[in-house]
């Protein structure tokens, strides 16, 4: 007796965005989709931290010479511009292996009302770009004398 069967098959669900983070997990974020030119190929990494009189920015700038790097603020957004040139010395032969990331790049940060912008400094050394910005002096708090008038 020769019997059919019916077998079904399921499609296998679509991961979507998950597929491309297991990649940027694995490989890093250089396999992304290159980006356009109004977008940085790279951005510096940054800690802030917050003292008892200031913040401060420490940024990580290798390879960038810090005379090229201009900082803004305006309207308590703080902007980094600069850019890391990239190596074209063909005289010693060519790179096997190319991982630093060459290209312009820009980070903005929005500042709380107690930075003080007039007061912004900037100093860097060993590849890292330090911002200090002061906190203005707080108000104390004032008693209003009531005036009883008769």
């Amino acid at each position: 007796m020769n019997q059919l069967r019916q077998v079904t098959f399921r499609r296998a669900p679509l991961f979507g965005g998950d597929v491309s983070r297991v990649f940027d997990h694995f490989f890093g974020s250089d396999i992304a989709a290159p980006t356009t030119s109004a977008e940085s190929a790279w951005a510096p990494r940054v800690d802030i931290r917050e003292e008892a009189g200031r913040f401060l920015i420490l940024a990580d700038v290798p390879g960038v010479d810090l005379a090229d790097i201009e900082i803004q603020m305006d309207k308590n957004v703080l902007s980094i511009k600069g850019e890391r040139k990239a190596f074209t010395s063909e005289a010693e032969g060519k790179f096997s292996r190319v991982e630093r990331v060459a290209g312009a790049f820009k980070r903005s940060f929005t500042l709380p009302e107690s930075a003080d912008a007039d007061g912004i400094t900037a100093s860097g050394r060993h590849g890292v770009l330090e911002i200090a910005i002061p906190k203005k002096a707080e108000s104390a708090p004032r008693r209003i004398a009531i005036n009883a008038a008769g």
